[in-house]
């Protein structure tokens, strides 16, 4: 198996850029990281810094790179960049350069995380550009795939990509239009543009808006963003067949798929290995705004090895999006924050670790930054708690990370990428469906609710759905939730779904596609007005919760009125179809609680589990306590993270379907904890973790732990 040539979990960080380090430091640095735990390190390999002219290719660097990687016993993974071309192809090229929509096209620049030039590259949907880029990743791969020291090959960094409008894109989309549509007379009445008579006519939509057009456009840019990850992928496998080949993205499905192509489930399902970028400085440090990206990419990679693939570890001084951030929201990374972002990503299930620098930069506007070592590679406190780290994973964690995974959910909350495409087509922007989205999933995570994230094709794998900001469906997507309710799911969904269709079209009875058959109930009344409706308060069940966006209003007809808006309208109807359950509520409570996390409306989110007859896999004391449930061949474990700066009691409760415990070793953090059958007490140190193996009592396990894994 390719994987076998890389680290059971690698542990690493991101070494070479052709520019930095210097060369005199290589050999020293090499034994550092090999003392302090690390067993692989990535590598930036850039077209343009490696072909310096047509043909003539410097390899001197990167080979002494895996020379010292060989004989330090560490991997390397060559993350390819196509990304930056030579200078010499913009000038033999230029034909290919990549446009922008007002049709400029865009020269070589510098790259700020990379302090070379060639970037952003030429456009791969152009024969010759891609048959240079060809023959540089043929030569990449010939070059190194005997060598001891290879783990493997990255073949995307951070997968998303800007849409190009050059000529030869324009004409790859109308190839893609001919496979979709057949003629251009068929596409004219699709698209409402009644006039075509040639391809020729047909162009890339310059002034977006929902329309299909657009909609179609953003299909064919995912389209050929992954047809170019497949090309890469298997020119590579086609010289190396032994190696490993992964790609990592930036947990960025639910903002940006629509304007970048960042789709993690395509991306993950091309190569081997997954991993992503995050780093709270960037982000924010709030406790679910990583866990939400672990999680993310998780369900992507569906059980395949995924990673933490650029993680932080020193300070982010003068990028624009940190600008005004105080010093400890990660701004400022200390010992203790990478401690925790560590076992963060850990705790959520990634089974391997690269910090985004080894030592940073010397050059650019990103000098200093990412890095644990000095600007010197000398050790410092934060590669003080890489090391700790490392060491601890190569020596104290293996049957924790290595042969028990988080178990499934609670519930999942379903990713629609039509309803992002839709939404970012009419408003510009994909904020409102992300918005909502990450509001549902802090609901249940303030409420140590483990929700998961699905996408349709793995509906089958929950009992439990909720369905966030659903007001554009495709046909297909309805058809298939109802037949999986009508097989025994029970379905909860925000307001106004599928309210817009297929090629973004209102439906004339709502709810749209039949699905007043599945729900049990008519809309009543509707507005759209999410600048009038940012204090909405509605009680559902009996608890109130906050909406936001938009506000429908329903006439029951096979379902029963479950809540009502202020007014008295019905805001929420429960229905049962087929072996199923629906619940309708009638606006966006995901947005509602993003926006006042503090106003009592996790209660509904608790409440909404309780409605649907489940328990969670756990209940806790203390809410700013996370607790993740891991089990698998290693046996159960039980991972708590406490971002806050001081030691926090907590005591947790299983679910009947696991234990009872009699006992529990602690693999980290915790200097003591008492475990009776199914109650686990302890105190989570600050900014840190509590790790726990959980040991079987002498009247041995419930069998009916199997169907919480």
């Amino acid at each position: 198996m390719p994987l076998d040539t890389l680290p059971p979990f690698p542990y690493g960080a991101v070494y070479y850029r052709r520019s930095n380090p210097p060369e005199r430091d290589w050999a020293r640095d090499y034994r550092t990281a090999a003392e302090d735990g690390l067993n692989a390190f990535r590598h930036w390999c850039m077209w343009g810094a490696v072909e310096r002219a047509p043909g003539e290719f410097d390899w001197e660097g990167y080979d002494r790179q895996l020379d010292l990687a060989a004989a330090n016993g560490m991997k390397t993974v060559i993350a390819e960049m196509v990304t930056s071309a030579p200078e010499w192809a913009f000038r033999r090229y230029a034909h290919a350069r990549r446009q922008t929509a007002d049709g400029r096209p865009l020269h070589s620049r510098m790259n700020a995380s990379s302090a070379t030039g060639g970037w952003p590259g030429l456009c791969l949907d152009h024969p010759e550009a891609l048959a240079a880029a060809g023959r540089f990743l043929t030569e990449l791969a010939t070059r190194y795939r005997d060598h001891p020291g290879l783990g493997g090959y990255d073949v995307w960094n951070e997968c998303n990509v800007a849409p190009c409008y050059c000529p030869a894109t324009e004409e790859r989309f109308r190839d893609w239009l001919r496979e979709q549509y057949g003629d251009p007379r068929t596409l004219g009445e699709a698209w409402r543009r009644y006039s075509f008579t040639d391809w020729a006519d047909v162009t890339i939509p310059r002034t977006p808006g929902p329309y299909p057009d657009t909609l179609d456009w953003l299909r064919f840019h995912l389209d050929n963003a992954y047809r170019l990850l497949r090309w890469r992928v298997d020119l590579i496998r086609g010289r190396d067949p032994d190696h490993a080949i992964v790609a990592h993205g930036i947990a960025a499905t639910l903002t940006a798929l629509a304007p970048g192509a960042a789709d993690d489930w395509r991306a993950a399902a091309a190569v081997e290995a997954y991993g992503y970028t995050w780093g709270s400085a960037r982000h924010g440090d709030e406790p679910w705004r990583q866990y939400h990206a672990v999680d993310l990419v998780r369900a992507a990679a569906r059980g395949k090895p995924f990673w933490h693939a650029e993680s932080y570890a020193g300070p982010l001084w003068l990028a624009p999006n940190v600008l005004d951030k105080p010093r400890d929201e990660g701004r400022i990374a200390t010992p203790e924050d990478i401690r925790l972002w560590d076992m963060v990503s850990f705790a959520a299930g990634a089974r391997g670790l690269f910090r985004l620098r080894w030592r940073p930069l010397l050059d650019g506007p990103l000098f200093g930054a990412f890095g644990a070592y000095g600007l010197d590679g000398a050790r410092t406190d934060r590669s003080a708690m890489v090391a700790r780290i490392g060491h601890w994973l190569r020596d104290g964690a293996r049957d924790a990370l290595l042969h028990s995974r988080p178990v499934r959910g609670d519930l999942a909350i379903l990713v629609a990428p039509e309803t992002q495409l839709f939404t970012y087509a009419q408003q510009g922007a994909t904020a409102p469906y992300a918005r909502a989205l990450e509001g549902a999933y802090r609901g249940f995570f303030d409420n140590n609710i483990q929700a998961d994230w699905v996408r349709l094709d793995d509906l089958d794998e929950y009992e439990l759905v909720y369905l966030p900001y659903p007001v554009m469906l495709e046909e297909r997507t309805v058809r298939e939730l109802a037949a999986w309710v009508e097989r025994g799911g029970t379905l909860i969904a925000e307001g106004c779904p599928a309210y817009f269709g297929d090629g973004g079209r209102v439906g004339e009875a709502q709810p749209n596609f039949g699905l007043d058959a599945l729900f049990g109930a008519r809309e009543a009344y509707v507005e759209f007005t999410p600048d009038l409706l940012g204090d909405l308060t509605l009680t559902v069940g009996g608890q109130r919760t906050r909406g936001g966006a938009y506000l429908q209003a329903y006439a029951p007809t096979t379902g029963a009125p479950l809540g009502a808006y202020a007014d008295g309208r019905v805001a929420a109807v429960e229905h049962a179809y087929g072996r199923g359950r629906t619940l309708l509520i009638g606006t966006c409570p995901g947005l509602g609680h993003g926006a006042h996390p503090a106003d009592g409306c996790r209660e509904f989110f608790a409440w909404t589990l309780r409605w649907a007859g489940r328990e969670p896999h756990l209940r806790t004391t203390e809410p700013r306590v996370t607790a993740r449930l891991h089990d698998g061949p290693g046996g159960p474990f039980l991972w708590l993270t406490n971002p806050t700066r001081a030691a926090l009691p907590v005591r947790l409760e299983l679910a009947p379907s696991w234990g009872p415990f009699g006992g529990a070793t602690a693999l980290w953090g915790a200097a003591e904890a008492r475990v009776d059958r199914r109650g686990v007490s302890l105190t989570v140190p600050a900014r840190d973790a509590a790790i726990l193996r959980l040991e079987a009592a002498q009247e041995g396990r419930s069998d009916d732990r199997a169907a919480a894994r």
